[in-house]
């Protein structure tokens, strides 16, 4: 099991190379919840997005002359693959990385063009790319960088604990995603050791919740059966041999969240704390949102933002379903008058109440209006629920019928 003495040895490996992350306080989320205060430990904003390199820089500066020039091989949806090729470049060690085919074309394309990397596409999921990168490692004799399951990765990103407690020293409750479970595993056992009365609570995607459905069976859990997530970097269906013990030991709470969940905290932390951040990394702010860490109230809580590379096709989908959501955007059904300067004065009454038009349908051949009548689907930009009541009362004062679709 990883000790705090070996993160203490990582944290002066990685002395020089990586960069202490800020975590300041959000007035915003302070007001909004009943914290006492709320900060965010911002692993966003390492130099691959990420936490990751911090264990995969850890351990490939464990690795003799020989294992350097044999290279190395990760498996990894993303984050991870980026932290050891990144890495790997610096050091001038040969890498190969295995991704998932679905792994989001940022992180593809950041591990081959820019950090140099072989990539490997392979597979649906994290296992079915980690059964293909040890297929590889065989067959080529590289030395295997796991993305959670090693203990030179675990103390690596256990140096992110030791940060936690120099930055804010009289924190009460730290929330840690947990995928394979290294990050919470180094957090976890850095901060227990060092002050034994914080909580730490990990939270997973409801998707694929491995550690919480191995810590209530008491053994390692496969979901083989878990479906798909926008939290992808947490996606695994099996934990790690050596994780699974030190969450037991050091974790007091494990959580899942889920995805609608996820994709809010994802949409409030651009809009309030102008930070992008992956669905992994906002799993703990969902978390806290959703009022299942009562452990938090009351208490100076830290927040793990453990990466930002998302796709922007999905903070594209996540905004404008955000925005449905929270009543800004809004699709009405009228039937009106099939009459000349009809769709104007709809149009006019929808100006005067000071909503704007995104794009309108006018239906007559293909709708169920009647004779006479036509069904116009119109999408409006809205300041919230209020306002969406306040138009339809003014379109059923013409005399139209109005429904929210």
């Amino acid at each position: 099991m990883v000790t705090l003495q070996d993160i203490l040895a990582a944290r002066e490996r990685l002395r020089s190379v990586i960069r202490p992350t800020p975590c300041p306080q959000s007035d915003y989320f302070t007001e909004k919840t009943e914290c006492a205060a709320v900060y965010f430990k911002m692993e966003n904003l390492q130099r691959t997005g990420a936490f990751k390199e911090r264990g995969a820089l850890n351990k490939l500066l464990t690795l003799s002359p020989d294992e350097r020039n044999r290279g190395v091989i990760a498996a990894s949806a993303g984050n991870h693959a980026q932290g050891v090729a990144y890495n790997a470049l610096r050091l001038g060690i040969k890498a190969t990385i295995v991704m998932p085919e679905r792994t989001p074309l940022i992180k593809v394309s950041r591990t081959r063009d820019e950090y140099k990397a072989r990539v490997v596409l392979k597979g649906s999921n994290f296992d079915e790319a980690y059964a293909e990168a040890l297929r590889i490692q065989k067959e080529e004799g590289s030395v295997f960088v796991h993305p959670f399951n090693d203990p030179h990765v675990i103390a690596g990103q256990g140096t992110i604990g030791l940060e936690l407690l120099e930055q804010c020293p009289d924190l009460e409750v730290v929330l840690v995603p947990i995928g394979g479970g290294g990050l919470i595993s180094g957090i976890s056992c850095a901060l227990k050791e060092k002050k034994p009365g914080i909580r730490v609570v990990g939270v997973q995607t409801s998707t694929i919740a491995s550690m919480k459905a191995s810590i209530e069976a008491g053994r390692l859990v496969d979901l083989t059966a878990a479906g798909t997530t926008i939290a992808d970097g947490i996606a695994v269906k099996r934990v790690g041999e050596l994780t699974f013990p030190m969450v037991q030991k050091y974790v007091d709470d494990v959580v899942a969240v889920d995805e609608e969940e996820i994709a809010a905290a994802i949409l409030t932390l651009l809009e309030q704390e102008k930070s992008v951040v992956e669905g992994a990394g906002a799993v703990g702010l969902a978390a806290l949102l959703s009022g299942d860490v009562p452990q938090a109230k009351g208490k100076r809580t830290a927040i793990i933002l453990s990466g930002g590379n998302i796709d922007m096709n999905v903070i594209s989908r996540i905004i404008e379903r955000g925005l449905v959501k929270t009543g800004r955007l809004v699709q009405l059904e009228v039937r009106l008058p099939d009459r000349p300067g009809m769709l104007a004065k709809l149009t006019t009454q929808v100006a005067d109440l000071r909503a704007n038009v995104v794009e309108i349908h006018h239906e007559r051949a293909f709708s169920k209006a009647g004779l006479g009548e036509a069904m116009v689907e119109v999408t409006l930009e809205t300041t919230g629920p209020g306002h969406i009541e306040e138009l339809m009362q003014a379109l059923h004062q013409l005399g139209w019928q109005v429904a929210r679709k």
